[in-house]
C-alpha cells in the first residue's frame, strides 16, 4: 500500500515531495505501477530531469488558477470570416537565362517561373539542374535522406506538357522543391530521420504534398530532420550549416533549411513545434515562415505534439514564402486543428498603414551595436512609425509550460516506441535525446499537464491583449522567452537574415503578427528585403 501511495503522489505532483527525496528505487516502483521497465542506467539518466519536473510543478502550484480557466488544447483557433481574394502573380517577360548557369540556383520562384513561361528553360531542364546540385552537394551538407528522381521527372514532364497547352497552375508550376522527411509520400520511404524507421513506408500522401502537387510543383528530394524532429542529428549523421561546415544547421527542419540556403532547391517545407523552422532559419540564413497554428493541415505528417505542431515554408525571401504559403494553407478536414483561413497577400501593399511595434524589453537587453537595431533604423528611414511595446515574458511564463506540453504529448505519440524498447535503436542516447525525454515525460501527472494547459490559456489571453494594438511586432529571434511563448499561443512568425556576425555566420530578426495575419508579416518582410540586400547574400562554397 505504501508503494502504491508513493507512486501515486509522485504521479500527481504532490507538492510535499522534495526533489532530493527521489531515489532510483522509487522510479523503478513507479515504472512497475505503469507496466514499464527501465534499466538502472536509464533511471540514472532520468533522475536530473525528474527533479527539474518537480521544481516546475512547485512553481506552477504557486500560481492560482480560477475554476473558470479552460484547457488551451480544448480550443481550436478561429479565423475572422474574411473572404479569400484571388491572388495575382506577376512574371518578368524580359528575364533571361544567366550567362553562368549556376546562378539559377539562387533565382527566386518568380524569376524561375518567368523563365519557364518565356520558354527560356523547361521544367525538365530545371529539374535536372537542381537534381545535379543535390547530387553534387547533398553529401557535403548531409541534407538529403532520399532523391525522388523518378517522381520529379514525371512531374516536370507533366508541367512542361501543361504549360505548352496553356494550362497554368500558378507560380509553383514546374518549380522543384523538397519536403522534410516526416511527410508521407506514396512510393517513398518516410524515415522521420530516425534509425528505427529508416526503412518505413507509409501508403499515404500528406496534405502539403498533395497541395503542392496540385499546384504543379516538382518534388526532387526528401530532406533530413533531426531524429523524430529534434535538432540536426539524424540516423545518417549531422546536417551541416552551409556557411560553416564545421557547424550543424540546427533543426529540426535541418535539411530543408540547409538545402534551400545552399541553392539545392528554390524552397522546401519544414515543421515547427518549438523552434524547428525559426532556429535553422536563423542559423543558416533562410527566410522561414512559421504560420499560425492550424493554418496548414498536418495530415500525413509525423505527430510530435498535437497542440503545437505546425507546417511552413522555408525559402530565401519573404516573397517566395508568401507564394508557397498561398498554395499550402488550408485543410483537408483530416486534421482536427486545421481551418480554412483567408490569405490575402499583396506584394505592393502600403506597409505605412501597418501598426508596427518593437519589443522594447527584448531589444533593451541587446548591445547598442547589435545588428537587430539596424532593422528598426532601416524601416524608420523609410518613413514607417515604430512604437515601443512590452512583450509579455517571464511574468506570464514562470515555469516550463512548453516542456510539460511537449513532454506529455510526445510521450503519448510515441508510447509504443518506449514501451516496446524500440527506443534502444536510436542513434543518440544522451540525457537530452528523445529516449530519455520520453521516459521522463511519462511521469508527468495528468493533473499537471492539464493545469499547464490552463496556464497556457492565460498566456494566450495576455499575448493577444499585448498585440491587439499592433499588426506586426519586431523582436530579436531569441529575445526573452518569445519563441516558446508564441509557439504555445499559436501566433505566426517570420524569421529573416540580417547579415553575418563577426564569426561569419548568419544572424536574424523575427516579425510577429496576430493570428491568421500572415499577409501582414510577409508584406513588411518583403518591404524590408527590398530595402536591404541581406536575403541576396549566399554561402561562397555553393555559388
Amino acid at each position: 500500500m505504501k508503494r502504491l501511495f508513493f507512486a501515486l503522489t509522485l504521479l500527481m505532483g504532490n507538492c510535499c515531495i522534495a526533489q532530493d527525496s527521489i531515489k532510483p528505487v522509487d522510479v523503478h516502483k513507479m515504472a512497475n505501477l505503469l507496466d514499464l521497465k527501465y534499466s538502472d542506467k536509464e533511471v540514472e539518466m532520468m533522475m536530473p530531469d525528474l527533479k527539474d519536473n518537480i521544481a516546475d510543478y512547485k512553481k506552477m502550484h504557486a500560481l492560482p488558477l480560477d475554476n473558470s480557466i479552460a484547457m488551451s488544447m480544448a480550443q481550436r483557433l478561429t479565423a475572422d470570416a474574411v473572404k479569400q481574394e484571388k491572388l495575382k502573380w506577376k512574371y518578368d517577360k524580359k528575364i533571361q537565362l544567366p550567362a553562368n548557369k549556376n546562378e539559377l540556383a539562387f533565382y527566386s520562384i518568380q524569376e524561375l517561373g518567368s523563365l519557364l513561361r518565356n520558354k527560356s528553360i523547361t521544367a525538365v531542364e530545371l529539374t535536372r539542374f537542381f537534381n545535379g546540385r543535390l547530387k553534387q552537394f547533398g553529401d557535403t551538407l548531409q541534407c538529403t535522406v532520399s532523391l525522388t528522381e523518378s517522381i520529379a521527372m514525371e512531374q516536370a514532364a507533366k508541367a512542361d506538357e501543361e504549360l505548352s497547352k496553356g494550362i497554368d497552375r500558378g507560380p509553383l508550376h514546374g518549380i522543384p522543391y523538397g519536403l522534410k522527411d516526416l511527410f508521407a509520400v506514396k512510393g517513398t520511404k518516410t524515415t522521420w530521420g530516425a534509425a528505427p524507421y529508416k526503412n518505413q513506408t507509409i501508403d499515404e500522401d500528406a496534405y502539403v504534398y498533395t497541395r503542392l502537387k496540385d499546384a504543379g510543383a516538382v518534388l526532387v528530394a526528401k530532406f533530413t530532420l533531426g531524429a523524430l524532429a529534434m535538432g540536426d542529428y539524424w540516423f545518417g549523421g549531422r546536417t551541416k550549416n552551409p556557411w560553416n561546415l564545421e557547424r550543424g544547421s540546427s533543426g529540426s527542419s535541418a535539411g530543408s533549411t540547409s538545402a534551400t540556403v545552399a541553392g539545392l532547391v528554390p524552397f522546401a517545407i519544414g515543421t515547427e513545434t518549438h523552434g524547428s523552422i525559426i532556429s535553422p532559419s536563423h542559423t543558416c540564413g533562410a527566410t522561414g515562415l512559421r504560420p499560425t497554428f492550424g493554418s496548414v493541415s498536418r495530415s500525413g505528417a509525423m505527430t510530435l505534439s498535437w497542440s503545437l505542431d505546425k507546417v511552413g515554408p522555408i525559402c530565401r525571401s519573404a516573397a517566395d514564402a508568401a507564394t508557397v504559403f498561398a498554395y499550402i494553407h488550408g485543410t483537408d478536414d483530416k486534421d482536427a486543428s486545421a481551418v480554412n483561413a483567408a490569405f490575402n497577400y499583396k506584394s505592393k501593399s502600403d506597409v505605412k498603414t501597418l501598426r508596427i511595434g518593437y519589443a522594447k524589453n527584448h531589444f533593451d537587453k541587446l548591445d547598442s551595436s547589435a545588428q537587430e537595431w539596424s532593422v528598426l533604423k532601416v524601416l524608420k528611414a523609410e518613413g514607417l512609425e515604430i512604437k515601443p511595446m512590452y512583450f509579455p515574458d517571464t511574468e506570464v511564463y514562470a515555469f516550463d509550460i512548453i516542456g510539460q506540453v511537449i513532454g506529455a504529448e510526445s510521450a503519448a505519440a510515441f508510447d509504443a516506441f518506449t514501451r516496446t524498447g524500440l527506443d534502444d535503436q536510436m542513434t543518440r542516447q544522451t540525457r537530452f535525446d528523445w529516449p530519455n525525454y520520453f521516459r521522463v515525460s511519462r511521469t508527468i501527472p495528468a493533473v499537471e499537464y492539464i493545469n499547464a494547459n490552463r496556464h497556457r490559456s492565460i498566456l494566450m489571453q495576455r499575448v493577444n491583449a499585448a498585440m491587439q494594438d499592433f499588426d506586426v511586432i519586431i523582436t530579436p529571434s531569441f529575445g526573452g522567452r518569445q519563441l516558446a511563448i508564441t509557439n504555445l499561443t499559436g501566433h505566426p512568425a517570420l524569421c529573416m537574415p540580417i547579415g553575418l556576425t563577426k564569426q561569419g555566420v548568419p544572424n536574424s530578426i523575427t516579425f510577429l503578427s496576430n493570428l491568421f495575419k500572415e499577409e501582414d508579416l510577409l508584406a513588411l518582410g518583403n518591404f524590408f528585403q527590398e530595402k536591404t540586400d541581406y536575403d541576396n547574400i549566399h554561402p561562397e562554397k555553393f555559388r
